[in-house]
């Protein structure tokens, strides 16, 4: 008889793609192997994210779409888990589609309680409980990749009022610094070079005998590790010792991301932002003076209820102003159960997509600025793997996490190379001459 087999489709940000790592390790310890096609999948889990109302309607369209392919199978199981799974809960199995087990973040050890009930035929299985306390570790027997991501804390404080994660992923819990260490000791010793920290706000980890500041100088000491990044921060947590520890620790890379949302201060009050235009100006200044190389990247959120063409004109002259070198950026809506979703959401649709146009013309006009002084100066590449869209090229990001290719002739995957800036685009740097850079 054949092992049993399962897929994770997973959705949304670089936590839910951790989490469907955590989710893998507890299905092969129950025996499953995993598959990268579906049809091949005795289950099939979709992981999903709720931030926004984009994501979790693809989810729920995929949720549809393989019900489909169970029918034609028969013995094929669904499984709903993260973000959506807990927001909806029990809605979903009055859904018409129906998924044979639902489980949120919280919930993932009962996995193999949930296997126990299918093998009984007691679908659906529901577990929603929010424990406040789940804190999960991703240590594969296997890794492919030269990067990877490790969450250092889970849940959020902070309740901006446009936000869901409070609400699905429960209060702030920071794991010990100790794991964290061993949990990236062990993944260096499977061939990762390059790690990003994560957390809804890493700025406010404390496990009570390391902060934040303290966690990158423990982890820059990894031998074996090259780089070390880490998202998102909160700008009214971003302390003066993290800052400075970015300018000081060799592995720390020159690399923040830090969300603005908005430019004006009335906006940033109504969506709980803790802070002022003001005060996030002065904190990119000292971020600036500190580490003059530094790539701020941030996110915009437009159509925001309220929002009038005076507080858009304020976001605009913000961009102009700070200048990031990337942008997410993206129109508001509604996410049931937040303190926004009681204001009037006033905005038409139209002018959301008008002024969502205008600030993306905006911030990639700035991008195409500051990437073309780029040509002919020496960039620093870690080396990810094979270009899969530019053949005898090989693909990998800067310090600053800029996309980079470089001919692959004499260079492998996982090496740190020095290489000219031949031609930049608003996407990708086109690279040579890459030469090994020495001691990495």
């Amino acid at each position: 008889m054949r092992p049993k087999r399962f897929f994770i489709e997973t959705h949304g940000c670089q936590m839910n793609a951790y989490d469907s790592g955590v989710v893998s390790q507890i299905l092969q310890k129950c025996g499953y192997i995993e598959t990268r096609n579906p049809q091949d999948a005795d289950i099939v889990l979709i992981n999903t994210c709720s931030v926004r109302e984009r994501a979790e309607r693809k989810a729920l369209s995929r949720l549809g779409e393989l019900a489909a392919l169970r029918r034609r199978r028969g013995h094929m199981r669904i499984g709903i888990i993260g973000c959506t799974a807990q927001r909806l809960g029990e809605n979903l199995v009055e859904a018409t589609v129906q998924p044979d087990f639902i489980i949120g973040p919280d919930a993932y050890d009962s996995i193999p309680h949930a296997l126990e009930a299918l093998e009984r035929d007691e679908a659906p299985y529901v577990n929603v409980e929010r424990t406040g306390s789940a804190i999960y570790s991703f240590r594969p027997k296997v890794y492919q990749q030269v990067t990877a991501f490790v969450t250092i804390m889970r849940g959020c404080n902070n309740y901006c009022s446009y936000c869901v994660v409070p609400y699905v992923r429960g209060p702030e819990r920071s794991k010990p610094h100790r794991e964290i260490v061993d949990e990236i000791k062990h993944l260096v010793g499977l061939g990762v070079r390059e790690i990003t920290l994560l957390g809804q706000n890493v700025n406010s980890y404390n496990d009570g005998y390391a902060d934040f500041a303290d966690l990158l100088e423990l982890v820059n000491g990894i031998e074996g590790l090259v780089r070390v990044r880490f998202t998102t921060s909160h700008p009214k947590d971003l302390s003066e010792k993290v800052i400075k520890q970015i300018g000081l620790l060799p592995k720390v890379c020159e690399n923040l991301h830090l969300p603005l949302q908005s430019g004006s201060d009335r906006i940033l009050k109504l969506m709980s932002r803790c802070y002022t235009l003001r005060d996030y100006l002065n904190l990119v200044e000292k971020v600036r003076k500190t580490v003059p190389e530094i790539a701020l990247t941030t996110d915009i959120l437009v159509g925001f209820p309220g929002e009038t063409i005076e507080d858009h004109e304020a976001t605009l002259e913000a961009l102009r102003m700070i200048r990031f070198d990337s942008a997410f950026m993206f129109k508001y809506s509604v996410r049931s159960g937040t303190a926004a979703s009681r204001l009037a959401d006033d905005v038409s649709e139209e002018e959301k997509v008008r002024r969502l146009n205008e600030v993306i013309r905006l911030q990639n006009s700035v991008v195409d600025e500051k990437k073309k002084p780029l040509i002919g100066m020496p960039v620093e590449i870690l080396i990810e793997g094979q270009s899969q869209r530019h053949p005898h090229h090989c693909i990998g990001r800067t310090r600053k996490n800029w996309l980079a290719i470089v001919p692959s002739k004499g260079v492998s995957k996982g090496e740190v190379v020095v290489a000219n800036v031949a031609s930049a685009s608003r996407w990708m740097l086109i690279c040579e001459g890459a030469s090994r850079k020495v001691g990495a």
